[in-house]
């Protein structure tokens, strides 16, 4: 996750069974993606590595990071390229203990620059800010406002996310507030043509 401008930053439906590896096969490859986020709920870690395996591998394969989303524990079982903490997940200071120094480490900030500012000085590698617009994929307890990423790309290098409702059509104030990634979820799986349809149109929007 290098910062060569905006990139797109994906995260799994909680249903990831199934016929979702080729979705993710497709998208990953139909353009550059930085990351992939695993993120699924409410299932024991045994169930949930299994399910992550093949996309893991298919990430690999692309060169696109393998982030789990919530569980230090389950990104260190999966030897997985970091772990995505919200702010009741742990510390990013106990995540680095556990993951090692070369794990990418974010951390959802909401709408806040001192919860930010926080997660920085813990050494998260990346804060993420949202949600911006609605969205299906959970329920939006926090709004964000642009503001929040073009003052905090002013004060500071760590990179940021942008996420929540973003879709091509209302990405690009996002792109011109600084946002150092997008990410995306139905945007791209429930795209009525295809997820690689999605990549291509975000994509083009970043190039």
């Amino acid at each position: 996750m290098t910062d060569i401008g905006c990139q797109l930053y994906l995260i799994s439906p909680l249903d990831v069974s199934g016929a979702f590896s080729e979705k993710l096969e497709q998208a990953l490859s139909a353009g550059p993606v930085a990351a992939f986020q695993f993120r699924v709920k409410g299932i024991d870690q045994h169930e949930a590595a299994a399910l992550a395996a093949p996309l893991q591998e298919i990430c690999a394969r692309h060169d696109v990071a393998f982030i789990v989303n919530d569980s230090i524990s389950l990104a260190k079982r999966l030897k997985a390229d970091g772990v995505h903490l919200g702010q009741g997940d742990g510390d990013a200071r106990d995540a680095r203990e556990q993951l090692g120094r070369d794990a990418q480490i974010g951390v959802t900030c909401h709408n806040s620059r001192h919860l930010a500012m926080e997660a920085a000085e813990a050494g998260a590698d990346y804060v993420a800010f949202g949600a911006f617009f609605p969205t299906n994929t959970k329920e939006v307890e926090h709004i964000a406002e642009l503001d929040t990423v073009q003052k905090w790309t002013l004060v500071t290098e760590i990179p940021c996310v942008a996420i929540g409702g973003i879709t091509p059509d209302n990405a690009k104030p996002l792109i011109e507030a600084g946002a150092d990634f997008l990410a995306v979820s139905g945007a791209v799986w429930n795209h009525p043509q295809g997820p690689a349809e999605a990549v291509k149109a975000f994509n083009a929007l970043l190039a």
